[in-house]
């Protein structure tokens, strides 16, 4: 076996899987056995308790908004139902260098995206008639220097019923606390039930063949970590599911989720529904009474802004699973963790790329010499197996008994060359996943004109260089291959997979292009190394 055909083993590869990814997000397929429902429940943004039989389906604005900003998030909150209608990530550009921060939240005509939550049931203060209307002490409300945490309270007096909606915001932290407070002065019991969803049109699940990416809705429950329900599902069915553990709700994009979590004692349900143009991602509380004279608090937690890893497990089990590897996640979550490793020592995430591909490879020496090594044996056969063919002739069965006994004789395995390459796919993929759900790399700069490790190359310098160097290793492999058509698809492989990688977020054009470097040196030694025990030839 050849390294041509080793190169067109893993062009083809390649290509199937980039294909198979842009096929998976298309399709989606329904996760079974989930307890969905067959027809539409509700439609509006206040999802139905078991005492209304009927929606709220007014979604005015009451133009009452306040600002609450901390160090990562300003968000913009209306007073009537406590909705946050906009949350700006403070730390995060809108496009590269440019003056605006990433919205990622917002209340549009053309795109709709908020974070709901109220109290429905017989003592609801979001009923058929409207949204509740909140009271506030002022209209912005700014973490100080040196304040760890920002609380703002929205209150409500109804039927001798206080009602507080706290919004608890933390220094550095995307989580955002909801919590209720019902102190019941009525002089009966009151029964209330709490909600919370992510509301948001509903959009292509985005992405290209380059870059798969998703946009949709997602939830973890007690008998699924992680599972994808896209507006296209949400279309289809609605989601309905018992979590008595635990579990979220949320709605993701590239680099960026949010996601309720509800705090509830006792089994809460998770749902799904579409009105209007629009998708509902929600939790729904099971009912909570309280007494006469006494006190309930209810409340959840609202992650919004990027994926971060380490502190998106902190806040709710397998919520970091938003950063997706696929099922390769056990190699690529590692390579992410040394990656970023790496970028605090040297500060660079595309000098952390280079000193990671090297280590990869470096790991997977082995394999590679293995490889090489396979190759040159079978190429020393190749004499023997042609004279084997002249002196056989069309007996295929006699043909594949002798060639064999030869491999068997000459200690030769045939599938030698390409067992390693099969092995080293895997970390290939993992790693390619690794750097394109790293939502460090957006908008990082590398040096020159690269400033932005997310982007494609503006000048196509990484992926003309990335092509040149796969040419090179096509020319230190020398193949025996005689056919005119098969010479002209080993030739235009570099042309393809250049022409493939000009849409490429720059970093991983630079892992490639860095990848193929250390192959050349690799090759270059394991071939001076063969040459001196007589198993390969240049000529």
């Amino acid at each position: 076996m050849d390294s041509q055909r080793n190169i067109l083993l893993i062009a083809l590869m390649f290509v199937s899987f980039m294909l198979y990814l842009n096929w998976t997000e298309a399709t989606n397929p329904q996760p079974q056995g989930q307890g969905v429902t067959q027809q539409a429940q509700h439609s509006g943004d206040v999802p139905a308790s078991s005492d209304a039989s009927q929606p709220l389906t007014q979604d005015a604005v009451s133009n009452k908004l306040i600002t609450i900003k901390s160090d990562v998030l300003t968000l913009t909150v209306d007073t009537q139902g406590g909705d946050i209608l906009r949350a700006e990530l403070n730390n995060y550009d809108a496009e590269f260098d440019s003056v605006d921060k990433f919205v990622m939240l917002k209340n549009q005509p053309d795109h709709v995206f908020v974070a709901q939550s109220g109290l429905i049931g017989p003592d609801g203060i979001d009923t058929l008639d409207g949204r509740a209307q909140f009271s506030a002490s002022g209209t912005d409300f700014v973490m100080a220097d040196g304040q760890d945490e920002l609380r703002v309270p929205l209150t409500l007096v109804k039927d001798g019923i206080t009602f507080t909606k706290t919004f608890v915001l933390k220094r550095d932290n995307y989580a955002v606390d909801v919590d209720y407070t019902v102190d019941n002065q009525s002089g009966k019991a009151a029964t209330v039930q709490m909600y919370a969803q992510l509301k948001q049109n509903l959009l292509d699940d985005g992405g290209s063949l380059t870059m798969p990416t998703y946009r949709g809705g997602v939830y973890s429950a007690d008998d699924a970590k992680y599972e994808k329900y896209s507006f296209d599902d949400m279309k289809d069915r609605n989601l309905n599911l018992t979590i008595a553990n635990q579990g979220w709700a949320g709605m993701m994009q590239h680099y960026f989720v949010a996601a309720w979590i509800p705090h509830s004692e006792g089994e809460a349900n998770l749902y799904t529904r579409t009105s209007n143009g629009q998708g509902f991602i929600g939790v729904r509380y099971p009912t909570t009474t309280v007494a006469a004279g006494s006190t309930a608090q209810l409340d959840a937690t609202l992650w919004v802004g990027p994926k971060l890893q380490d502190k998106m497990a902190e806040v709710a089990p397998n919520l970091n699973l938003t950063v997706d590897y696929g099922w390769l996640w056990f190699i690529a979550s590692p390579l992410h963790w040394l990656l970023s490793t790496i970028h605090g020592f040297v500060g660079n995430w595309g000098v952390a790329i280079i000193i990671l591909t090297f280590i990869v490879r470096g790991v997977m020496y082995p394999l590679t010499k293995a490889q090489y090594t396979s190759m040159a044996k079978m190429r020393m056969l190749q004499p023997k197996l042609a004279e084997m063919r002249e002196r056989i002739g069309d007996d295929r069965q006699r043909m594949s008994q002798e060639m064999m006994e030869l491999y068997k004789k000459e200690k030769v395995n045939p599938l030698g060359g390409c067992l390693p390459l099969l092995l080293q796919m895997p970390i290939f993929i993992a790693l390619y996943w690794a750097l394109m759900e790293s939502v460090e790399l957006r908008h990082a700069p590398f040096m020159l004109w690269i400033q932005d490790l997310s982007a494609p190359d503006p000048y196509y310098v990484l992926p003309l260089l990335m092509g040149a160097s796969m040419f090179l290793i096509q020319k230190m492999s020398p193949s025996t291959i005689t056919d005119p058509m098969q010479q002209k698809i080993m030739n235009f492989m570099p042309v393809m997979f250049t022409v493939f990688f000009l849409w490429f977020p720059a970093g991983l054009v630079l892992y490639w292009l860095v990848s193929n470097v250390v192959t050349l040196i690799q090759q270059t030694m394991i071939y001076r190394a063969l040459e001196k025990k007589g198993l390969h030839s240049r000529t």
